[in-house]
């Protein structure tokens, strides 16, 4: 079977490591980007000058209207769709719960949660048995990232659940579903919380005692799409360094 992966949230960290991997791989990859078409290309152009394929295709997978474009032109442009990694996401400014308003609740829920359901439930109609989905949840759906992002870590939560649920409904079909849970890993959605260098201040604190790289995480996510695991599913890996 030819592997076509779908990674959401395609264009810089986690999802950028995960796509650069797999395309060296030979999965063919469709890279996903909602704003930045420059990182996506720039991803892309790696694929392809270490002889992988892969194109960059813009959608909001919060949208239903942009998964169905986007798992058709995946199609049109490399065959059917096989392997399918939920990485978008976003978060917000630090902040305790009592002081996150409902807009911002509802945009997390639906850039981290309704995105997964809605990518997963495409690739459920489409995949052939021996496919499979990666989902990239969090250590915060664990810890509930109290006093900093209580709203990402429900999502997580609510991510977790439905990788369980959905790995149940699908088994029978040959089709596996499986999570990977960062926890504190050197991406620029740091930044977007506020604080750039919160590894390195929050680093004493693992036990391995240093944050985690993109790479590492790409690693765990390409061994759970893999033949490698091809008895896993319903399953969650810790990217944490023991935390």
């Amino acid at each position: 079977m030819s592997k076509v992966v779908i990674v959401t949230g395609g264009s810089r960290g986690i999802g950028a490591a995960t796509a650069k991997l797999l395309g060296a791989k030979d999965y063919a990859v469709c890279v996903n980007y909602l704003a930045n078409r420059d990182r996506a290309n720039n991803v892309v152009d790696t694929i392809v000058r270490n002889g992988g394929q892969a194109f960059a295709y813009q959608a909001d997978v919060s949208s239903e209207a942009d998964v169905i474009r986007l798992f058709d032109a995946a199609e049109e442009r490399f065959g059917k769709v096989t392997h399918l990694v939920n990485n978008a996401g976003i978060l917000f400014t630090q902040s305790k719960l009592v002081d996150i308003d409902l807009e911002r609740f509802s945009k997390v829920l639906n850039s981290n949660v309704v995105s997964c359901f809605l990518c997963s439930r495409e690739a459920i109609r489409r995949f052939p048995p021996g496919s499979a989905i990666v989902n990239v949840s969090s250590l915060a759906s664990q810890t509930g990232s109290p006093f900093e992002y209580v709203d990402y870590a429900a999502s997580k939560g609510a991510m977790d659940t439905l990788t369980k649920g959905l790995s149940r409904e699908v088994a029978a079909s040959e089709i596996r579903v499986n999570a990977v849970r960062p926890g504190f890993i050197y991406t620029d959605m740091h930044a977007d919380g506020g604080e750039p260098g919160r590894v390195d201040r929050l680093a004493p604190q693992i036990p391995m005692q240093r944050g985690g790289s993109a790479e590492e995480v790409a690693n765990t996510i390409a061994w759970l799409l893999s033949d490698e695991a091809s008895y896993v599913t319903g399953s969650f890996i810790d990217v944490a360094g023991g935390r």
